[in-house]
């Protein structure tokens, strides 16, 4: 294979990878020559699925995005002491320094993916194929690169705007633009995306877990939310309601490999049983959850378990009485078996470890090998996000109604009769038990009451080096050594 070095952001070198599943088992190149752009069809869907697999990396969903669990207070890091997980602590206790390796793979984890998708978007108009192929290349582009500047921009807020592909003769040192202007670039390709993606019960098996119009809608329900257009997260809530989505009847298919890209998914990150690759490396095409959370010395799971992301018991005490998705999501004293064991509370720190990503060793014995892909976004997601809105445009008694559609699936009574201020309180604790340990919370905690909501949050929970600064995190310092045109964030 071609082995040919590009330059982005003052010499990064983007490195891309080969696939071995569905719709990733193209062959793909090791690196982009940005002067060699697709001319076929197949070269389209080629370079399109180079555009994804940057999202199953560990710089994004195979490691640093449910991490931030960890810093939300959710869990610790666990694993095996010492400097084991050191950057994550750093982020957790809010001691990050511009050096910190957990921020400098999020800041990087999405170029090479916003590269991809630039190629596509440059490309597919002018190419003589099918327009099918051309449109959902295109959608799909428009999609991912939206999904990559969504995770920049509320990681760093200002980010560069790249919109071209780049090489040796364009604009290697661009400044930060302002994070409105992100948002606004994030929404144009997201509604194009719309327009050009078929709906997801189109695909066939070879296609699954590519974007579909269902994805991208939900997308941009989240941005609005995000950006608190409660309007706008209403109308593109109920347009999904209409598209075929539902809850799976049992939580924990969500997260269970033989019914991935279920009636309840939006969009998930697609991993496959690979064994043939180096675990380490990004051709590695196996889950990192399952290895890494497994509980440390259990041998529940391949490799026997490194024990990251052990929830605190405040975390485990903020669960309803009668909750089904406790017994679902952790282990703790007492549980179910999982695959014919007992769990012990001695195999944590904290006495519980994460159970709804694990994949049971009798089925899949090797670490290298766990197929479970990540989810997200989940229709549940959808409904909590129609509930919330609808509570912040005053209409608490309707809010109640999906909200309740996810209780009753996790065995609890329903809402009704709450104020504004208590029904708000009540959704926000719904996302946290709901999607626990996806990579959702953190962000719900910057978001609400501009990052207010997630100091209190913090400091009740003993967190109290946490300041207005860690909303953000900082600009890698070597990123701004590279780039003299990257300001810093505030306070670092």
């Amino acid at each position: 294979m071609k082995k040919i070095k590009i330059t982005l952001f003052a010499l990064l070198t983007l490195t891309m990878i080969n696939c071995s599943d569905d719709f990733l088992d193209k062959v793909q190149p090791d690196t982009i020559n940005t002067g060699n752009y697709p001319k076929t069809a197949e070269e389209l869907i080629t370079m399109v699925n180079g555009a994804y697999q940057p999202l199953q990396w560990p710089k994004l969903y195979n490691m640093r995005m449910w991490t931030t669990d960890i810093f939300a207070g959710n869990s610790i890091v666990g694993a095996g002491g010492g400097d084991d997980g050191i950057e994550t602590t750093q982020l957790s206790n809010f001691v990050t320094s511009t050096d910190n390796q957990g921020v400098l793979d999020l800041w990087r984890g999405p170029w090479p993916g916003i590269l991809s998708s630039n190629i596509v978007i440059k490309t597919a108009p002018t190419l003589n194929i099918d327009d099918a192929v051309k449109n959902r290349s295109l959608g799909e582009a428009y999609f991912l690169r939206s999904h990559y500047y969504f995770v920049l921009v509320r990681f760093f807020g200002d980010v560069p705007i790249v919109t071209e592909p780049q090489d040796v003769n364009g604009d290697l040192y661009p400044a930060r633009s302002p994070k409105a202007d992100v948002y606004n670039l994030i929404i144009s390709d997201l509604e194009k995306a719309i327009q050009l993606l078929p709906i997801k019960q189109t695909y066939g098996d070879a296609d699954k877990g590519r974007a579909s119009k269902g994805a991208a809608i939900g997308q941009l329900a989240k941005v609005y939310l995000t950006l608190g257009n409660w309007q706008k997260v209403v109308e593109l809530t109920t347009q999904l309601e209409g598209m075929g989505y539902s809850l799976n009847a049992d939580y924990s298919n969500n997260f269970n490999v033989n019914t991935e890209n279920s009636v309840e998914s939006l969009f998930e990150v697609q991993y496959a049983s690979d064994g043939n690759y180096d675990f380490w490396g990004n051709q590695n095409q196996a889950s990192w959850a399952s290895p890494f959370m497994g509980p440390r010395g259990s041998n529940f799971v391949g490799g026997g378990g490194y024990g990251w992301n052990q929830p605190t018991q405040e975390f485990v005490d903020s669960y309803e009485a009668g909750d089904n998705r406790k017994e679902k999501s952790i282990f703790y004293e007492g549980c179910p078996q999982y695959d014919g064991k007992d769990y012990k509370a001695s195999y944590s720190l904290t006495g519980y470890n994460v159970r709804k990503f694990l994949v049971p060793l009798s089925a899949f014995p090797s670490y290298n090998n766990s197929p479970l892909n990540f989810p997200v976004m989940r229709y549940s997601e959808v409904l909590l996000m129609k509930a919330e809105a609808l509570n912040e445009l005053g209409q608490t008694a309707q809010a109640a109604v999906p909200l309740n559609l996810v209780r009753a699936r996790a065995g609890l009574s329903p809402v009704s009769g709450l104020s504004q201020t208590a029904f708000r309180d009540k959704v926000l604790h719904e996302r946290r038990i709901e999607l626990a340990f996806e990579g959702q919370r953190w962000f719900d905690l910057v978001r609400v009451n501009n990052g207010q909501y997630g100091l209190n949050f913090l400091h009740s929970i003993g967190k109290s080096n946490a300041s207005n600064k860690h909303l953000l995190l900082p600009i890698p310092q070597i990123e701004r050594d590279r780039n003299p045109n990257l300001t810093q964030n505030p306070g670092y």
